[in-house]
């Protein structure tokens, strides 16, 4: 049985995927001065002039590999959450810091990364780089939500949340200029997750 043709409509949005999806290989293995709109078109597979017309400037295609990022990202933490068994976990505070631990592992954050670099001096990449940031760290709140209920409105639990994720990135970005072993980078973890969990004290099960 002969495959389907694809309409034009879904020839463009493969393109423009493989371009996006080439943009953040590029940004984890080049850096975000090394992604050349060459390179992208190479890693993508697809033709200078394709490129162009999707995204006429690195920066165009930069910008939209933001908002693809914040949509994978956030996509990610929702995926892997697992409310229902966050909820049926004996130790739903552990299983919880350990997973915004893991989804801060991995490809896609070191490409946020680079683009967090870059945006310090690009006011324009700036703006673009918080609201992506915005988005992933509204997912983590909605999960948050989803287990702790009203309590996610509280400041003193929004704050200790918020210094969850800003201890865990830190964690992360040490990793960058001083890298470990697997091994000792979960030492680190570990060590951390115990303050965190003294800090965060004993909550309820949800």
């Amino acid at each position: 049985m002969a495959t389907p043709r694809r309409t034009q409509e879904e020839r463009t949005a493969a393109t423009r995927r493989a371009l996006l999806d080439a943009t953040i290989d590029c940004l984890v293995e080049y850096g975000y001065h090394g992604t050349t709109t060459t390179r992208v078109v190479e890693r993508a597979g697809v033709s200078r002039g394709a490129q162009v017309h999707h995204f006429p400037t690195k920066n165009d295609l930069v910008v939209a590999a933001v908002q693809h990022l914040a949509t994978r990202r956030a996509a990610e933490f929702v995926d892997r959450g697992g409310i229902g068994r966050l909820r049926r976990s004996r130790d739903w505070v552990g299983d919880t810091l350990d997973l915004v631990w893991e989804i801060h592992q991995g490809p896609l954050f070191e490409a946020s990364m680079e683009l967090w670099v870059a945006s310090r001096t690009d006011p324009e990449l700036r703006e673009h780089v918080a609201s992506f940031e915005r988005m992933v760290t509204a997912s983590i709140i909605d999960v948050s939500a989803a287990l702790v209920g009203d309590r996610v409105d509280d400041p003193e639990f929004r704050g200790d949340l918020y210094l969850v994720l800003e201890a865990i990135r830190g964690l992360r970005m040490l990793q960058f200029v001083h890298p470990a072993s697997e091994e000792r980078a979960q030492e680190r973890w570990t060590r951390s997750k115990a303050r965190l969990r003294t800090m965060l004290g004993d909550q309820p099960v949800p």
